[in-house]
């Protein structure tokens, strides 16, 4: 691999920041960002690269192959927590495997607004349908990990009062899921116009606002590193490991349909990252057997550290091998 792209994704100041945030808490230092503030720059980042793709959507239009991408996003986004659950069940039970598979079926914005941030810096345009691709990807995983379940699970006195309409809206209306949504739809019904009026706030403090999240990011994932030995070595090399399978096979299907470069290393992306935030409050609100520090402890201290700092530019060399 060409390490010169990895010290290249490295010294991009909102990474480094992410590992200012982690040396703070192993240096035991103070900083602390007030907790209404990471919500709203999570907000913040969803609206304005909802919005960005909504216009560039506006702009390009839906094509044949913009569908397809989006139908493969869906179907990734359903196999995974499959094959990942039967993996897992070689070391867990029921409830923790269909947790941890729901969690790396579903997706993590943030690796994807790295990743792109990552593109711009290199100067490789993408299309603005991959932010449809990543809302579409949001919920499949929630719903397969809750039909897993479902399937395999033993029966429990409680079964009864299983409501699949809370299942729903918490997939598909949870806040990170609407407001990327609606935040693309505004962009594509709002088009050039509505683009020059909200630039200067969707993209002015664009990357201020990541650099912030990330730094706070790597508060919680240092401090998330200690709940790793209750994973044990299995769940450690699978939080790697499949980050890595996945993506290979996103840049399969991203050479088969010739979504080129750009298109092709987000793609892999979403494939490859894994939620901490929309999935495990799904999960803990629909799975109450299965243990949080488990699946938010493997994406938010091992597969996002991973993913954004060795897997974006491992991804990107493994497609100029391939010639996508």
């Amino acid at each position: 691999m060409d390490g010169s792209l990895i010290l290249f994704n490295i010294l991009n100041p909102p990474v480094l920041f992410f590992f200012l945030g982690m040396l703070a808490v192993f240096l035991k230092s103070d900083l602390e960002i007030p907790q209404p503030l990471p919500k709203l720059f999570s907000l913040y980042l969803l609206l304005s690269i909802g919005f960005k793709g909504g216009h560039e959507l506006a702009e390009s239009g839906i094509n044949s192959q913009i569908a397809m991408t989006l139908i493969v996003a869906i179907v990734m986004a359903s196999i995974v927590p499959v094959y990942t659950f039967f993996i897992l069940r070689i070391k867990l039970d029921h409830y923790n495997a269909a947790a941890i598979a729901a969690t790396y079926g579903s997706i993590s914005a943030v690796t994807f607004i790295t990743a792109s941030s990552f593109l711009e810096k290199l100067h490789i345009p993408y299309g603005g349908h991959m932010v449809a691709a990543l809302a579409l990807m949001e919920s499949p995983a929630i719903i397969i990990g809750l039909i897993l379940v479902r399937a395999f699970a033993p029966k429990t006195e409680g079964e009864e009062g299983f409501s699949w309409g809370k299942v729903m809206h918490e997939a598909f209306l949870n806040g990170s899921v609407f407001l990327l949504v609606g935040s693309l739809l505004v962009g594509l019904l709002t088009g050039e116009k509505g683009w020059e009026k909200l630039q200067p706030f969707t993209q002015g403090i664009f990357y201020g606002a990541l650099t912030f999240f990330l730094l706070d990011m790597g508060l919680v994932a240092a401090r998330r590193i200690k709940d790793l030995s209750k994973t044990g070595s299995f769940l450690i090399g699978f939080s790697v490991f499949i980050p890595v399978v996945n993506a290979i096979l996103g840049i399969l299907i991203a050479k088969v349909l010739g979504m080129g470069e750009g298109n092709g290393l987000l793609f892999a992306v979403l494939c490859a990252s894994a939620s901490y935030i929309a999935v495990p409050a799904a999960m803990r609100l629909t799975v109450p057997e299965s243990n949080p520090s488990l699946y938010v402890s493997m994406a938010l201290a091992l597969t996002f550290p991973f993913n954004i700092i060795v897997g974006i530019p491992l991804y990107l060399q493994i497609l100029k091998l391939v010639g996508v």
